[in-house]
């Protein structure tokens, strides 16, 4: 990463906002500080590529959910390393494939589309451990986005618009810099070459408007933190068109089990006399108990593998396995009986209670005859 700044508050946005709003964001900055505005500013390039950075993660659901969660140590830790490898030349290519042109006099290629809002939405829940490993269904309240019935999605009370003023229609604004021509968005009409004339009070002049819904999803056995469900037509409306809505799920960890995709970890703590003397023991799995066979002087951390007693994979390619990891349990307090009994079965094996001070002395008497 370049720097570890908070992206939301990079691009001047609540935490919660949507995809338009991330664009619109996005779009502001970008612009402000694109390095042909500002000729020679470092600083201003640095921002812009901050900029730019901050808008591949956030609108990007699945780095997003990662962000949101670990913060910058979970997108380096799944590949994603920011934009300190990345000349201008690649800053520019991203943003020229976002406003769909670039400066130094190559402009933007004509008018933007007036639509306001992609067809698809997405919302994300949240799901306890054990609903994503053996699935559920979940009622989701989420937002979309419809065509205003007031006007009719014009934005106008009376559904007429004017030709911007600014840019004369052509919704692009051109400006010189000594011999080259530069170009951008006309920022009053955004593009669309029009304005409104009479903004209609039910859309504020958007031409589109906010509803809420409530639908019950289907979640799959095996989904992971950061899949995608898609809920097909349940998105935005636009032309008597709806599209998708896409659910982001987010899991919450377990108490016990830690899951490693279709595997899943426990740690089972044993007494030092079991460890010792070995035998079986019953382990908590997903599914229920298991008994296990602990072998004679086992090793701390030693683990065992329950084959099939994992997750379920979510395109029902098998399941996975269950790992259970010893961790060897020792007496913090001992009575006096205790203590006595320990050192009588020490002396039964024939072991020295001490035996480091005959070493220890052994190692005196060979630096001393060093110096002599």
């Amino acid at each position: 990463m370049s720097l570890k700044v908070d992206y939301y508050e990079l691009l001047e946005i609540s935490k919660d906002a949507n995809g338009n709003e991330i664009k619109k964001a996005y779009r502001k900055l970008a612009m402000k500080y694109h390095p042909d505005r500002n000729q020679g500013d470092k600083e201003a390039e640095e921002k812009f590529k901050l900029v730019n950075e901050a808008y591949q993660v956030l609108s990007d659901e699945q780095k997003r959910a990662t962000y949101d969660r670990y913060g910058h140590e979970g997108l380096e830790n799944n590949g994603f390393s920011g934009f300190g490898d990345m000349n201008m030349s690649d800053l520019n290519s991203i943003f020229e494939s976002f406003f769909g042109g670039g400066f130094g006099g190559g402009g933007f290629g004509g008018r933007r589309s007036s639509q306001k809002y992609a067809l698809d939405t997405q919302t994300q829940i949240e799901l306890e451990f054990y609903e994503a490993v053996f699935g559920c269904e979940k009622d989701i309240t989420y937002e979309y986005f419809t065509t205003c019935e007031k006007c009719s999605g014009s934005g106008d009370e009376n559904g007429e618009k004017e030709v911007c003023p600014d840019c004369s229609g052509r919704g692009e604004a051109y400006y010189r810099q000594g011999f080259m021509t530069f170009s951008q968005t006309c920022e009053r009409c955004e593009g669309s070459g029009s304005i409104v004339k009479n903004r209609c009070k039910s859309c504020d002049g958007e031409g589109y408007e906010t509803k809420t819904e409530t639908t019950t999803v289907k979640i799959p056995a095996g989904i992971n933190h950061g899949n995608r469900i898609r809920v097909g037509g349940k998105g935005n409306v636009l032309n008597a068109r709806r599209g998708d809505l896409y659910v982001v799920v987010l899991t919450k960890d377990d108490e016990h089990f830690v899951r490693d995709e279709q595997n899943v970890y426990i740690e089972v703590p044993i007494f030092f006399t079991k460890a010792i003397l070995g035998g079986n023991i019953k382990v908590s799995t997903l599914r229920g108990e298991k008994e296990i066979k602990i072998p004679p002087s086992v090793e701390d951390k030693k683990q065992f593998i329950l084959k099939g007693e994992g997750i379920d994979d979510v395109h029902g390619r098998g399941r996975g396995d269950q790992i259970v990891q010893i961790k060897i349990i020792y007496p913090k307090k001992l009575t006096d009986e205790q203590k006595e009994l320990l050192e009588k079965l020490g002396e039964s094996f024939g072991c020295e209670s001490t035996p480091h001070e005959s070493k220890f002395d052994e190692l005196v008497d060979r630096v001393k005859k060093w110096f002599k």
